[in-house]
């Protein structure tokens, strides 16, 4: 049997921890910053954790992860 492939545009954005968590950066970061406030651009430094259904999605597309 073949092996699996992995989504690249999937492992490209999210990396998964130790403990096997999904975290991925937050949205809305790249342009445009000067309409935002100064702690919304703080709060979108951080990464998070993604659970529930998203995680299980992004733990079937990668496979070897």
């Amino acid at each position: 049997m073949p092996k699996m492939k992995s989504c690249k545009a999937i492992s490209k954005r999210v990396k998964i921890t130790a403990r096997g968590k999904v975290k991925a950066y937050k949205i809305g970061r790249r342009h445009l910053a000067t309409s935002k406030s100064a702690k919304t651009k703080r709060n979108l430094r951080r990464a998070w954790l993604i659970t529930g259904p998203d995680e299980k999605k992004i733990k079937q597309a990668l496979p070897y992860m």
